[in-house]
């Protein structure tokens, strides 16, 4: 094993609170720890409990729970794991040398004297608020959508529920504030739900964020699904000095009802227009936020066009991991071949070459190039991906159920999958 292969300087400046308020090492791992907030405080976290992690990466091992960025980098995908590189001054192209003049190689060489103890603080941070919903979309769980869990009870699927949310104790939001305020670095906070527009914890954290002048000096993030428009947050977002906005949506066809149910597009097309008209009167860095799933990934190319349009990008986290038959591989091949040949179209419509991949997916600069190198990664995948037609009729049987409760049919939003979901069982 190598450094280079495996090797990630996130577990030096990145952590996450999830929904729970259990710490994680990292936006991309499938799984958090059993250390929560309440126990603990997240400098004690990362300093110490990390510790194990920052051992994996100096000795050229993955960390547990790196799959998703091993698989972004197998399709050409930009994987957190290079974004987070970059953010340290490392490229896996130049990668010795850029490693040893990094602004963060004290640290390293600290960390492996010390079995990966530091004396870092944590300054880049994913902030889950909790499952608090308005939406079920087919691809999420209950642990990110209150109102999925409660579908999922009633069809029995689950008897249990995710867990209290830990942003629900003001205590705990004023001592985790109290905590960000004392890292003097602080760079970027991203805040996810649930619906950050609706969860109470959001509006909170940010008029004291606001009061304790974090607003001036740290970047923020937040992704909301389209479906919510509150001019009270508004006005406080235009409070701080950068933005970086999320938008969730699938595609712009009807089909994005089905998937991220309730929602109805012309709505959600409304609501994005007015995010894209506020986001760029005060120069916000916007994105679209897509979860490519077998019922979608057909309608991307339009979605791509209308980003690049727009002078917005295009960001998904991962490839989709579960559930597994949502992935777009369970399409059959000739399917993915074609709708690969699409996407390819669009990418060749857009008179842009480079054989040097943009890391930065963020500079606005490269927005039009990063759009379409994200398309190329999902023709890798279609082309690429082992065939999993297999999980079909889990895909069907999964579908039926929720329809039995939202009295809908995803035939009437994508009649050109019949025949494969008939043959499935549908």
């Amino acid at each position: 094993m190598t450094l280079k292969t495996n090797f990630c300087s996130s577990p030096w400046f990145h952590m996450e609170i999830r929904n729970s308020g259990d710490f994680g090492y990292c936006r991309w791992a499938d799984e958090g720890s059993a250390v929560n907030i309440r126990n603990e405080t997240p400098l004690q976290f990362f300093q110490t409990h990390m510790a194990t992690v920052r051992n994996s990466m100096l000795q050229g091992k993955p960390a547990a729970n790196c799959q998703r960025c091993q698989d972004m980098e197998q399709h050409h995908k930009v994987s957190g794991r290079q974004r987070q590189l970059l953010k340290t001054g490392v490229t896996v192209d130049n990668f010795d040398k850029s490693l040893r003049s990094s602004t963060y190689w004290s640290a390293f060489a600290q960390s492996n004297l010390t079995n990966g103890t530091t004396d870092q603080v944590p300054v880049d941070w994913q902030i889950n608020l909790g499952n608090y919903c308005n939406s079920a979309c087919v691809f999420c769980s209950p642990d990110y959508s209150s109102r999925l869990a409660q579908e999922f009870k009633r069809l029995k699927i689950t008897s249990t529920d995710p867990g209290t949310n830990w942003a629900w104790d003001l205590d705990l939001l004023d001592q985790f504030v109290a905590s960000l305020s004392n890292i003097d670095q602080l760079a970027y906070l991203h805040f996810i739900g649930g619906e950050t527009l609706i969860t109470p914890a959001f509006k909170v954290i940010l008029e004291q964020l606001i009061a304790a002048g974090i607003n001036h000096r740290t970047r923020i993030g937040f992704t909301t699904n389209l479906t919510v428009w509150d001019n009270d947050t508004v006005a406080l977002l235009k409070q701080f000095d950068q933005v970086h906005l999320g938008m969730s949506i699938e595609c712009l066809h009807s089909i994005n009802d089905y998937v991220r149910w309730p929602s109805e597009i012309n709505s959600v097309k409304n609501v994005l227009a007015q995010w894209i008209k506020v986001g760029h009167q005060h120069g916000w860095y916007l994105s679209l936020r897509t979860t490519p799933t077998a019922l979608t990934v057909a309608h991307l190319p339009e979605l791509y066009d209308f980003a690049t349009q727009q002078n917005i990008g295009i960001e998904s986290c991962n490839f989709l991991h579960n559930p597994s038959f949502l992935r777009m591989s369970v399409l059959p091949q000739s399917q993915r071949l074609a709708i690969a040949d699409q996407m390819q179209t669009w990418i060749d419509q857009q008179y842009i070459t480079t054989s040097v991949q943009t890391i930065n997916v963020r500079d606005p600069n490269q927005l039009h190039v990063q759009n379409m190198q994200d398309a190329a990664s999902y023709v890798n995948y279609l082309r690429t991906a082992p065939d999993e037609t297999h999980l079909l009729p889990d895909l069907v049987q999964y579908l039926k159920l929720l329809e039995s409760l939202r009295s809908n049919c995803v035939l009437d939003y994508a009649p050109e999958y019949e025949h494969i979901f008939r043959s499935a069982g549908y």
